[in-house]
């Protein structure tokens, strides 16, 4: 079975409060299921990277908490450091590790990003993967002047108006939130105090002034010794071995060397691979070779086979239960056309050619996926308002108080059955709508995707219409009777047109003959 993690790695714009730092980390581990597995506090930079993992949705709120309790813990008009910084949680950068795609960690900095906006009213900004444009790719862009020019100019230059939150910055400043591949923080200590050598050095391995590509480099004091302090930002295409051998013979040229080096944070093994090939010279090395390496592969070899497998929807629904039954499936089909449609979009997003409609694509995948989770809620529920009027059935009816009771507890839950797949219903018309919109705007090639998509949500629809009316049956209210039956026949109405306009637009876009 998939087992999806997700690398967080928030920086912290504290380190010399160790009580602050300690609430921040109490805030992160309050969510289940979240492991921190590092953290670096830096006096001089006044900074504190932490580094956790765990499932996507815990690490995401895990993230929001750690935001929420820095913002009301730091305050950036008092901060001071040597490091760059714009918030009191300065970056928030998730990282795919294991089962989980690129694509689905810039959907979680884009959730993330809306919610620390809205709820917690802090600026943020959308970088690296997640960059709603070119120039907020990189994290320096966004964080020219720091703090103190973004908060005279956030309201003036349209240029610096966050991506998510209020054009204006309090006391814990803005967020950058972002979705990038695994990064290295390095750093390398001289043998001397003259910050300059560093800075100059540091001009000379950085991309951005010509240097290596995928190296960010800045020249600063730390612990009375000069330091080149690094990120690198892709290990494969610039390993760690080159970088340090170029800081090494630059730092010949002005009469010093390297002192030693650090890590911030966590390193891939793979980067340390590398960096042992390359000096050990080991040809035809292969990363197998490792002990630890072979034994983590039989360990997965032997948890996957020992894994039994669960049973699924489609043998729950075929099984000899009367749950779950039409309505749980309506709702289970509504979502997979719910999936269709988040995908179309997907495929959409990134592309130059629909560059235009990105946005559009964006609240087609937030609107989809939103549906998708109530309609898949909606299977449970349906088959719980279905087990409701069965109980009901068979509450006592030995007076005429318990028959009374009875009745009332009969049409109760008749009623509820009747309203599950009434709102299934209405959930995949909204489906079928969103699905016309991804035939009209998405990618091309995944016209017939979004039709099928449109397809599934009316078949869903109709399927969900049926159980609305064989519970409306069961009514004894005339009136809850006719409006329910009103609502439904509407729904099927707008249902039609739907379909109608896909079919037009199928023959018009797509070249489809579908006579």
């Amino acid at each position: 079975m998939p087992n999806p993690i997700v690398e967080c790695i928030p920086n912290f714009s504290e380190a010399r409060r160790p009580e602050v730092v300690a609430e921040i980390l109490s805030a992160l581990e309050s969510v289940p299921g979240v492991h921190v597995l590092d953290r670096h506090s830096d006096m001089d930079h006044n900074r504190t990277v932490i580094t956790l993992i765990g499932a996507p949705a815990a690490v995401e709120e895990a993230a929001f908490q750690a935001i929420a309790k820095a913002g009301q813990l730091i305050n950036l008009d008092e901060h001071t450091g040597a490091h760059p910084r714009i918030g009191a949680t300065d970056v928030v950068p998730f990282v795919p590790i294991s089962d989980v795609t690129m694509q689905e960690c810039v959907e979680m900095a884009r959730r993330l990003g809306k919610r620390v906006g809205s709820e917690l009213n802090i600026p943020v900004y959308l970088y690296e993967e997640a960059a709603t444009a070119p120039e907020r790719t990189n994290l320096e862009n966004i964080r020219r002047g720091q703090y103190e020019a973004l908060k005279e100019e956030i309201n003036i230059h349209p240029e610096r108006k966050p991506d998510f939150g209020p054009s204006t910055l309090g006391t814990a400043g803005a967020t950058v939130i972002g979705a990038r591949q695994p990064l290295i923080a390095f750093n390398v200590y001289l043998t001397t105090n003259d910050t300059s050598i560093a800075q100059k050095i540091a001009r000379v391995v950085r991309h951005s002034s010509g240097g290596m590509r995928f190296v960010k480099g800045m020249g600063v004091l730390v612990e009375g010794r000069a330091q080149v302090s690094m990120n690198m930002t892709n290990y494969r295409q610039t390993p760690l071995a080159r970088v340090v051998e170029m800081i090494r013979r630059e730092a010949e040229r002005y009469g010093v060397a390297i002192h030693h080096s650090e890590l911030v944070g966590l390193i891939p093994q793979e980067a340390l691979n590398d960096a042992a090939t390359w000096y050990m010279q080991l040809d035809g090395f292969s990363a197998e070779q490792i002990l630890e390496q072979r034994m983590m592969q039989m360990m997965r070899a032997v948890g996957t086979a020992a894994s039994a497998p669960e049973a699924s929807f489609l043998d729950e629904l075929a099984s000899a239960n009367p749950t779950p039954g039409g309505g749980s499936a309506a709702a289970h089909t509504g979502a997979a056309a719910a999936a269709l449609v988040a995908m179309v979009a997907r495929v959409t997003l990134g592309k130059k050619k629909y560059e235009n409609v990105k946005e559009r694509m964006w609240a087609l995948v937030e609107k989809a996926e939103a549906l998708r989770a109530d309609l898949a809620a909606g299977v449970q529920r349906d088959s719980d308002s279905f087990i409701a009027v069965m109980e009901a059935f068979k509450l006592p009816k030995d007076t005429p108080e318990q028959i009374e009771a009875r009745n009332q507890a009969i049409q109760s839950a008749t009623l509820v059955a009747a309203l599950v797949p009434l709102e299934a219903a209405k959930h995949c018309l909204a489906v079928q709508g969103l699905a016309l919109q991804a035939a009209e705007l998405g990618n091309l090639n995944a016209i017939s995707d979004a039709a099928s998509g449109a397809t599934l949500a009316r078949a869903a629809l109709t399927c969900a219409a049926y159980n609305v009316r064989i519970n409306t049956n069961g009514l004894d209210d005339e009136a809850a009777k006719i409006s329910l039956l009103d609502e439904i026949r509407a729904v099927e109405n707008q249902s039609v047109e739907l379909e109608k306009r896909l079919l037009a637009l199928l023959a018009e876009r797509g070249g489809m003959n579908l006579d």
